[in-house]
């Protein structure tokens, strides 16, 4: 079974490597990927259980759950140590005096008084004195309790009692850890057990005990059940690969059970990996100050967009560790991750990936479909021209691709139906150009095939190249930047090289994409965007959408288009999602700033951010209502001589007029976070990150420690 729990593994360009049958019995321990010093481990051996039984409570959104103790909403009122004592003490003291008052009778005799009027004489008067000694002391007894319950509440004694009693005490110690029930025990899976399949639980169970399970096996084997509940596989196929493979089964087809090494920790019961810690900040709200912080697919399903100068983070502190957890996800079978870059951008190992096409790099062993995979040619054509000349559309209303798209299908239409294929880039720049001999080639092919209606289709696009307005030479002079000798061997239609298409998105599939950055700065955008409508292309249109399918774009400059907008809006309807990384929103046309962060769920703004991009983070976050303190100090005017006088001597020793303070307590509304402060008041290594789950659940902008 694959990781979808099919008998066989579906093509994904990984070359799955082939597994001979294990023997029934429990096989040895896998070898351990290498780890750098430094990287978290991932929970294997002993801590595998120790980590799976950790609880996850249920937490607002972001927050780390692993381990996570919930706080209140609200910040509950700390009374100062110093204070607190001194109250508890003086009310003591008050108490003290009191009693000594009473027993001393200084007061008088009346608080004996309901004791001689609610007591039958013959209890008071007799010459039973041990009778006599425990009526009046219990009643003593009652006055004095009395008299500390009073004091003891107006000293706080409870809260003096939680701090440094004995309660305080037991929290310091830990208690120790108590296995959990079988029947709510994770490591014994009870809910395999509760479907009948009490064989394939009790295998697990003797791995995970023997450690030789490790967390992606966990989450690998619980994403294949789950195709067993939803009916898409049969519980014998699943009990089978169990039985007969144990924590191995299900495998990825790339035969992988880890990655080659972790720079985050990650938790893949929840699906979160940790980006960081919420800082003790005033800003936050309680519940999240100190806590972890964790993206998960639920929040990355609203797509991500951060932004931030060079030098901020974005890459190492962001986009590395969620290209991570997501390589991570998808050996779990449980998404698809496609991670674009520069060359060398430090995106993770090629290890890592069951794909890597490098553009430009005569070794790389992947090509790219320039096509995206599809035989339509309308479909082709609109993608091709996003790529092309989307940067060049209006960003307003009506403003598209729209004339380039049926420039490019007058062309890919009877070019695929005389060839059986679409055109090379050299083919489609000669076609764009209007060269004699190409267009009049296509023209005797079409003649004698009988395709009347391809034959007006290029009869339109050659009327179409003598007038001003023609976008056929802007489309030429695009293609021209692929038609380059660096990407000679590139973007092959004859079937000769392996391509990679986006199509292959339906399955568990990892792949790298290198842009030639250096010397091809216009191509490299033009194939981000090229990547990026292929990607909301066909996750539209994928058949499997359980699978989550995210595109990390390491840096968006010139990519994002009105078009691309349009399609990252529709992506939390397919389960998909994008990471975006800009330098700065002016890499961005002014009317497509706003829609951008309207279509973003998640907006992360790092430190270094300028005035003008935290303007527009300002405006998307909004304004709370908050409560402000205005406090006036207004002179005290005596009336009297004796009033003048004791002003003259406070004055003299003060250096102060004698004033009196006025406190007032008013809501206002104001902006979570201005310009400035993202500007000026965010710390190195720290970004401000507003979440929004696919469920529709929101978190305010939190003042995040990338570091922590």
């Amino acid at each position: 079974m694959d990781s979808d729990g099919t008998q066989e593994a579906r093509g994904t360009h990984a070359n799955p490597v082939p597994r001979p049958a294990g023997p029934p019995e429990v096989p040895a321990a896998p070898p351990r990927p290498a780890r750098a010093p430094g990287m978290p481990p991932p929970p294997d051996g002993s801590a595998f259980l120790t980590w799976l039984r950790t609880p996850r409570p249920d937490a607002a959104p972001g927050v780390w759950r692993l381990g996570h103790t919930p706080r209140p909403q609200e910040e509950p009122e700390l009374i100062p140590a110093r204070q607190l004592l001194s109250g508890a003490v003086i009310a003591f003291l008050v108490g003290w005096l009191v009693w000594s008052l009473l027993w001393n009778g200084y007061l008088g005799g009346w608080w004996v008084l309901p004791l001689e009027l609610f007591t039958p004489d013959s209890w008071l008067h007799n010459n039973d004195r041990v009778g006599n000694a425990v009526l009046w002391y219990g009643y003593y007894t009652l006055i004095a309790l009395g008299i500390m319950l009073v004091v003891g509440r107006l000293g706080r004694w409870s809260e003096v009692w939680r701090r440094w009693g004995p309660p305080a005490w037991r929290r310091s110690v830990p208690a120790p850890e108590r296995p959990p029930m079988p029947e709510h025990d994770p490591a014994e899976w009870p809910e395999l057990r509760a479907a009948g399949a009490a064989d394939a639980a009790a295998r697990l169970a003797a791995e995970a005990r023997a450690g030789l399970m490790r967390d992606v096996d966990h989450a690998r084997i619980a994403r294949a059940w789950q195709g067993v509940r939803s009916g898409r596989h049969s519980l014998a196929a699943f009990t089978g690969s169990v039985l007969k493979e144990g924590s191995a089964a299900c495998l990825h087809p790339s035969g992988e059970r880890d990655l080659p090494a972790r720079l985050a920790r990650h938790d893949l019961v929840t699906g979160q990996v940790r980006l960081g810690t919420t800082a003790d900040d005033a800003r936050n709200p309680y519940a999240y100050r100190g806590a972890g912080l964790g993206l998960g697919p639920d929040l990355l399903g609203t797509s991500l967009l951060a932004v931030g100068p060079a030098g901020s983070g974005k890459t190492g502190t962001v986009v590395r560790p969620l290209a991570e957890s997501l390589c991570l996800h998808a050996l779990s079978g449980r998404a698809a991750v496609v991670v674009v870059g520069a060359a060398g951008a430090g995106l993770g190992p090629t290890d890592a990936y069951d794909v890597v096409v490098r553009i430009g790099n005569q070794e790389s062993v992947y090509d790219l479909d320039l096509y995206g995979g599809t035989t339509d040619p309308d479909e082709a054509a609109a993608v091709l021209a996003e790529a092309l000349v989307g940067d060049l559309a209006e960003p307003h209303q009506g403003g598209d691709t729209r004339r380039s798209t049926s420039v490019l299908a007058q062309l890919l239409g009877p070019f695929k139906a005389v060839h059986g294929r679409f055109p090379s880039v050299p083919e489609l720049r000669q076609l764009l150009d209007g060269a004699p001999g190409a267009l009049t080639a296509l023209r005797q092919a079409l003649e004698g095939s009988g395709q009347e209606s391809l034959l007006r289709e290029l009869d339109a696009r050659e009327r179409q190249m003598g007038h001003p307005g023609d976008v056929g030479g802007v489309l030429a002079d695009r293609v021209a930047l692929l038609d380059r000798p660096a990407f000679a061997g590139f973007f092959d239609t004859s079937g000769q090289s392996r391509p990679f298409s986006l199509k292959a998105l339906d399955h568990p599939v990892r792949v790298r994409i290198d842009l030639p950055e250096r010397g091809h700065a216009d191509a490299s955008r033009m194939l981000a965007r090229l990547v990026l409508a292929q990607f909301t292309a066909s996750v539209a249109v994928r058949e499997d959408r359980s699978l989550f399918a995210c595109l990390v774009l390491d840096d968006a400059t010139g990519v994002v288009t009105p078009e691309a907008v349009r399609g990252i809006q529709r992506l939390r309807s397919g389960n998909a999602g994008v990471v975006l990384t800009l330098r700065t929103l002016d890499d961005l046309p002014r009317p497509l700033r706003g829609p951008l962060l309207g279509a973003t769920g998640c907006r992360m703004a790092l430190s270094g951010l300028t005035p003008w991009d935290g303007q527009d983070f300002a405006e998307v976050w909004g304004k709370e209502w908050i409560e402000a303190r205005d406090v006036t100090d207004r002179q005290i005017i005596a009336e009297t001589p004796a009033g003048k006088a004791l002003h003259m001597v406070r004055r003299v020793i003060t250096g102060k007029a004698p004033t009196a303070r006025a406190v007032t307590v008013r809501q206002v509304e104001r902006e979570r976070w201005s310009a400035s402060e993202l500007a000026h008041a965010v710390p190195p290594g720290h970004a401000v990150l507003s979440l929004t789950t696919v469920k529709g659940e929101h978190a305010p902008p939190l003042l995040v420690d990338l570091r922590g």
